[in-house]
């Protein structure tokens, strides 16, 4: 899912007559959470059941997550990413999707778990990492 850079997208739009035009040719809508999670699934290859397992979710939340019928806490949504294998700049996209706060590494937390998602590590090592570190772990 190979998207432009935010920074082409705001010359884009500034030099454009019209924001709803600049919208509509760009197809620039609200991203749902449900949206998003199905691309990251067709993009890599992974089946949802899969994910979940990964994530370490009850099965039928995982689904109700998918689904667009639940609406998951930043922890949850972090778990999926990990479960993804989610780069960065996705990680913070699905966090976004779901309308929580994107990682901020001024955070200390935060910059933990930015560090942990750079260098490959899987969730249950960034917990450690976490729990070392005396910060809340995301599971």
């Amino acid at each position: 899912m190979k998207e432009p850079l935010t920074e082409e997208l705001l010359e884009e739009l500034l030099e454009a007559s019209d924001p709803a035009a600049f919208a509509d040719a760009r197809r620039i809508t609200q991203r749902s959470l449900p949206a998003y999670l199905r691309a990251l699934l067709e993009e890599k290859g992974l089946a949802r059941a899969e994910v979940v397992r990964r994530a370490g979710l009850n099965e039928t939340y995982g689904y109700q997550i998918f689904m667009g019928q639940r609406k998951p806490s930043r922890n949850k949504v972090l778990q999926l990413g990990f479960a993804l294998g989610c780069t960065l700049r996705e990680m913070n996209r699905l966090l976004k999707a779901a309308g929580v706060n994107e990682l901020y590494c001024k955070n200390r937390r935060d910059a933990i778990i930015i560090y942990c998602l750079s260098h490959g590590c899987a969730l249950q090592s960034t917990d450690e990492e976490l729990y070392r570190f005396n910060e809340e772990t995301i599971c």
